[in-house]
C-alpha cells in the first residue's frame, strides 16, 4: 500500500487465487449506483464511477492471470518498457523512434531517450486504425472479385474460408503488380 501512496506506476500480479478476482468481479458487476470504499475502521468514501471503471478493468485483467499497472497518460517510459508495451523489441522501437514514428525526448544529457505513454498509445491506435483500414480494402476487393459472399459462407467454418480468401485476393494483387 505504500507504494500506492507515493503514486509511483508500479505492476501488480494477480493473486495466486483467482477465485478471489472472481468473487471481486461479480462484486462490481453488480454494483448500479453510487458506491462507496469502506475502511477497516468502517468510514465510508464514494467512489467516483470513473474510479470504478478503472478497478473493473484491473479486476478483469487480473482475472484472466494478467498483470496489471495503472500510469497517468503522460507517464514517461524508457525504451525497453515501451518496446515491452507494444510488444516489440527495443531494436525495434529505435528504429520507429528515429524515423519519427513515435515522438521521444531525450534526458538530460541527451544519452538516453523516453517516450510518453499518451505517444505510445497514439502510435498503437494508428497502427490499428490502419489495420482495420486495409481489412476493409481487401474485404471489399474481395467482394469485387467475386472471391467473398457473405451469405454463402458455412457458419462452422466460415472464418477458415475468409482465411483462405483474403490470402488468394493477395495473391491476386501480387501478380497483378508483377504484371504491370
Amino acid at each position: 500500500m505504500n507504494e500506492a501512496r507515493n503514486h509511483r506506476p508500479h505492476t501488480t500480479l494477480p493473486p495466486q487465487d483467482l477465485k478471489a478476482m472472481l468473487d471481486v468481479s461479480r462484486f462490481l458487476e453488480q454494483q448500479s449506483g453510487p458506491t462507496a470504499l469502506v475502511g477497516p475502521d468502517g468510514q465510508a468514501v464514494d467512489l467516483p464511477e470513473e474510479a470504478l471503471s478503472v478497478l473493473l478493468d484491473a479486476v478483469h485483467a487480473m482475472q484472466q492471470g494478467k498483470a496489471v499497472a495503472v500510469a497517468p497518460v503522460d507517464q514517461l517510459l524508457t525504451t525497453q518498457q515501451a518496446a515491452d508495451f507494444l510488444g516489440i523489441s527495443r531494436p525495434t522501437l529505435v528504429k520507429k523512434l528515429e524515423d519519427g514514428s513515435i515522438t521521444f525526448e531525450r534526458t538530460t544529457g541527451g544519452r538516453h531517450r523516453r517516450v510518453r505513454l499518451v505517444d505510445l498509445l497514439r502510435y498503437r491506435d494508428g497502427l490499428r486504425s490502419e489495420r482495420r483500414k486495409a481489412l476493409r480494402e481487401l474485404a471489399s476487393e474481395a467482394q469485387r472479385a467475386g472471391a467473398y459472399d457473405v451469405d454463402t459462407l458455412d457458419k462452422t467454418d466460415g472464418a477458415l474460408d475468409i482465411t483462405q480468401i483474403f490470402k488468394n485476393v493477395r495473391k491476386e494483387a501480387a501478380q497483378k503488380a508483377r504484371r504491370g
